[in-house]
């Protein structure tokens, strides 16, 4: 039983190792051929050739070799052995790392180790030795197999095009000098230049380059150049090439920062750095180029790997002393913001701190790539110039970033009549920040073999992984965009202008705006949350059942707080309350101070808040709409005629109109209403002035004692409740209204004095 069994566990194994084995294989090949995008392709599809063949035949020796008995036989006590042996070293090892002991111990064996390896024939000495020696190897041998002949055609043919390519070159760049001082425009970027001009002095510094770059590709095919001259040629242009781009590049990202007193920094950078870029980025470029397909063809693998390596370390080299060069002027262009930058407290420190040690990360990384190409015999020397590229991409993401900057704070000055357009160029000009920084971290992903969203990848994770964030993204969008369209609405309608041209009562702005705006912005992100996770994959049949039986809870649990709610909403919609109305209900009058969904918040004339719930108002009375009536009601005096008295009422209201003060709160002429009753047997005179709403008693109240000066003035008696007495004398005699007895006693008389302590006529 056993024998039956073993086998199959064996085959598993076998199969396991072989396939381990291939894809090693497999995985170093592809690692070699990493300089060219055509080679990987070509060694890609050769390479899954390659992978079956060997798989077929690894497949049909281990069947063979389980088919037949003694080979069986001799493979288990093989493999036996192979136990045995894996066994006994396991144990040494065991031992040795027990009596080492510790982390003393540890560091022991380390050292032990790094002694025996740098002894032995992998250490890096060892390997750098044997790399130049295939170097001047495959120099010396280059050397042997070129004729002379050959050599001259090709030196003359290199000296001829150089010779062409730079009088090209210079006759592009004067004439490039020659517009732009024709056209008025700067040579030298000024301080806060306009897009246009750092379009334009990116073309000028940059397009004479590229355009002889492109017309030399171009003749060296027609002409039919020699390969060697011509390949020479187009590596030397295309070094040249990526050092000015280099420069330039870093000459339009410096501009941006030359405000106030960044002005100095940007001049030093100037100075100091443009020429080491040059060479920077044309070190890389020649690393890049001669570690090409065609140029390992032309020189030999080792040579050219050699060349490759040196470029590449020359050039982090160079790095490292230009970091060490600029470090003050561009920790003064990080540490000098703008103030209310600087004001804040925790920003100013992480400023300033970013600006004392920014160097110290970018030279440990120029360290890192030296050590790495020195430890790994410069097998990761295409690892500096992806860094490189890399490099170049964040320039170009922080040119185009600042220009959109400097766009949207300009646009941002220029406020727009409308709302919803604002909000919109907002939108666009965020999008277009996160374009370029999406673009930028794919570009980037992409040198080092990955990518963000996958595309161009069918079938692979990173491609299903991207798609889901490009969902996610349009999502956010979609919701992004109907936000601010429902926003805009909410704005407009509430904070919009009447058909007469004046606007609406901010207060009811004030008050329903933050509720709307709260209650769409909530059920927007449910939405688009909900929409993001089916984007995902997750099933959001369970949260929207979940949800749906969670609001009938409600609904029968809550009835009075969906009342309040239901209540609050109508109250709101038909506007009948807003923060500071003054407003009389439920017996309390006061200043609205605060209002919900739910609950309104009053304080009233003692200054004692009270909190109502909406389903609990009976009544609202508000005394802050539109206008409000200052009603009078004056008691006139009995000697005092009525013509009199409504020209006295007529004289203290226009008063009142000329009273700075008062002018603006009053909205209407003095209306006489006419008189209201007799009391006590004084008229009544009622009368009425339309003011601002909340104001009527105000205006009440200074048209009394506005009317109270004027009546001391003129010396008129405020009018007091008066009686009629009659009196008869002893003999049955009447006084009349003088006090004297009547001629005529039958006749009664009566006798009037006001009822207060006014002495009477008879003076007794």
């Amino acid at each position: 039983m056993m024998l039956r069994l073993a086998p199959r566990p064996l085959v598993a194994g076998l199969f396991l190792v072989v396939f381990a084995a291939i894809t090693t294989f497999s995985t170093g090949v592809s690692a070699q051929g990493i300089a060219s995008v055509e080679s990987l392709a070509g060694q890609g599809s050769e390479n899954k050739r390659a992978d079956s063949e060997q798989l077929s035949a690894s497949l049909d020796e281990v069947i063979q070799t389980l088919e037949d008995k003694d080979e069986r036989r001799a493979l288990l006590t093989q493999l036996k052995q192979l136990k045995q042996t894996t066994e006994a070293e396991a144990d040494q090892n065991k031992t040795s790392v027990t009596t080492s002991g510790g982390l003393l111990g540890a560091l022991a064996d380390s050292f032990s180790d790094l002694s025996s390896q740098s002894t032995s024939n992998d250490s890096p000495i060892a390997v750098w030795e044997a790399h130049a020696s295939n170097a001047a190897a495959g120099a010396n041998e280059l050397i042997a197999q070129t004729e002379r002949r050959a050599l001259a055609r090709n030196l003359g043919e290199i000296g001829i095009g150089l010779m062409i390519w730079a009088t090209l070159l210079a006759g592009l760049m004067a004439a490039a000098r020659r517009l732009f001082v024709y056209r008025g425009w700067p040579l030298v970027l000024p301080p806060e230049p306009r897009p246009w001009m750092l379009l334009a002095h990116f073309m000028r510094r940059v397009f004479p380059w590229l355009f002889t770059f492109g017309l030399l590709l171009a003749s060296v095919r027609l002409l039919q150049t020699a390969t060697p001259a011509r390949a020479t040629l187009l590596v030397l242009a295309y070094v040249a090439l990526c050092g000015r781009l280099l420069s330039t590049v870093f000459d339009v990202v410096i501009a941006l920062f030359t405000r106030g007193h960044r002005r100095v920094a940007v001049s030093i950078l100037h100075d100091k750095a443009l020429v080491p870029l040059f060479f920077i980025g044309a070190l890389v470029a020649f690393g890049d180029a001669v570690n090409s397909n065609r140029m390992i063809g032309l020189l030999g693998y080792s040579l050219s790997d050699w060349l490759s390596v040196s470029a590449n370390i020359v050039a982090a080299v160079l790095s490292g002393i230009l970091v060490i060069r600029i470090r003050r002027p561009v920790a003064h262009l990080i540490s000098n913001r703008r103030l209310k930058n600087r004001l804040n407290n925790n920003f100013r420190d992480l400023v300033t701190f970013a600006a004392r040690l920014w160097h110290v990360p970018a030279l440990l990384l120029v360290i890192a790539s030296l050590v790495a190409i020195f430890v790994t015999g410069g097998e990761t020397d295409a690892a500096f110039a992806r860094a490189m590229v890399c490099t170049v991409f964040l320039v170009l993401a922080l040119v185009v970033a600042g220009v959109i900057r400097r766009q949207h704070e300009r646009a941002a000055r220029r406020t727009l009549k409308s709302h919803f357009a604002n909000r919109l160029r907002h939108l666009g000009f965020t999008l277009a920040h996160c374009a370029v920084w999406v673009m930028f971290a794919d570009l980037s992903l992409r040198v080092w073999g990955f990518s963000l969203f996958g595309i161009g990848e069918p079938g692979a994770t990173s491609s299903q992984i991207g798609h889901a964030l490009i969902r996610i993204g349009l999502t956010v969008l979609i919701a992004w965009l109907v936000w601010i369209a429902v926003d805009g609405a909410i704005h407009r309608a509430l904070h919009g202008k009447d058909a007469r041209g004046r606007r609406r009562n901010s207060n009811r702005a004030q008050t329903i705006t933050p509720m709307i705006r709260n209650i769409a912005l909530f059920t927007i992100l449910i939405i688009a949350s909900i929409a993001g996770l089916a984007n995902l994959g997750v099933n959001v049949t369970p949260l929207l059942a979940g949800a749906g039986v969670i609001g009938i809870a409600l609904g029968f649990g809550a009835q009075s707080l969906v009342a309040d709610l239901i209540t609050g909403i109508f109250i709101l919609i038909e506007d009948s309350l807003a923060v500071g109305d003054f407003v009389e209900m439920n017996g309390y009058m006061g200043t609205v101070e605060g209002l919900n969904l739910r609950t309104v918040r009053l304080r009233d004339l003692d200054g004692v808040v009270h909190i109502t719930t909406f389903s609990h108002i009976d009544a609202i009375h508000n005394m802050s709409r539109q206008f409000g009536i200052a009603l009078m009601k004056i008691r006139i005096p009995h000697d005092l005629r009525i013509d009199d008295a409504i020209e006295l009422m007529r004289k203290t209201a226009a008063d009142l109109h000329r009273d700075p003060f008062m002018r603006g709160l009053i909205r209407s002429h003095l209306e006489m209403q006419g008189i209201h009753e007799f009391d006590n047997g004084s008229p009544i005179l009622r009368m009425r002035l339309r003011t601002a709403p909340e104001y009527q008693w105000d205006v009440s109240r200074a048209f009394n004692l506005a009317l109270k000066r004027r009546m001391e003035a003129e010396y008129i008696n405020i009018g007091a409740p008066r009686m009629s007495v009659s009196m008869e004398a002893a003999g049955g005699a009447r006084f009349d209204k003088r006090g004297k007895p009547s001629d005529t006693e039958s006749t009664p008389t009566n006798l009037d004095w006001p009822i207060d302590n006014a002495p009477s006529p008879d003076g007794g």
